[in-house]
């Protein structure tokens, strides 16, 4: 069975997120066959009151907002190094312990995955992966309410998923991501199953 196209939101603040994407790209180099792609979104907009001003236009004042910037200009420009480069800000965050809103951390990362940090900064300055960020961020929610990460979206269906662990191996990887997108699209009749405890 084909696993139709579908999309995956992202902030690398996200313990959860990261579980996810850590799935993701290990199927991916893994040789998985997806028609897929990384939506980002802000956890930081998602908690401003509506008579605040939006984040997008104070990100000084965000946490997550310059590695989310960084992101996005190697999936947009340095696409080959994208996958390399996804894992690595993650595992800055959520394995090293790094602070993603030190310019300096994200310039290490980018440099050890094989990325121009002086071109994805000179990027950044001009603006425009910030717009890119608040279109696709709201989109995602006037299209389909989302208001999490990682939500996975596939023609007119969503779903915030929680995955427990992280992958051990591609083919591992490749099972658990089109199970999610099989249930997605395949039964959208299930709105919500979730375990009452977790054993360890």
């Amino acid at each position: 069975m084909t696993t139709p196209p579908f999309s995956v939101t992202w902030d690398y603040r996200c313990p959860f997120a990261y579980k996810v994407h850590d799935h993701l790209v290990e199927a991916l180099i893994g040789g998985a066959d997806w028609d897929i792609s990384f939506v980002p979104f802000s956890l930081g907009q998602v908690h401003v009151a509506t008579d605040e001003t939006p984040i997008w236009e104070r990100p000084d004042d965000d946490t997550g907002l310059l590695a989310l910037q960084a992101g996005i200009v190697v999936r947009d420009q340095f696409p080959d190094r994208f996958l390399v480069t996804h894992r690595a800000l993650f595992q800055a965050r959520h394995e090293d312990g790094q602070a993603l809103r030190d310019q300096r951390v994200l310039e290490a990362v980018l440099t050890v995955s094989d990325v121009d940090p002086a071109a994805v900064f000179q990027t950044i300055a001009t603006g425009e992966p910030l717009e890119t960020i608040r279109k696709e961020h709201e989109a995602a929610v006037a299209e389909h309410e989302v208001w999490g990460v990682p939500t996975f979206i596939s023609g007119d269906q969503a779903a915030f998923t929680r995955l427990m662990d992280g992958p051990t191996s591609a083919k591992e990887s490749i099972t658990a991501i089109e199970r999610i997108v099989d249930l997605l699209t395949g039964w959208p009749e299930l709105n919500e199953f979730k375990h009452t405890s977790i054993p360890r």
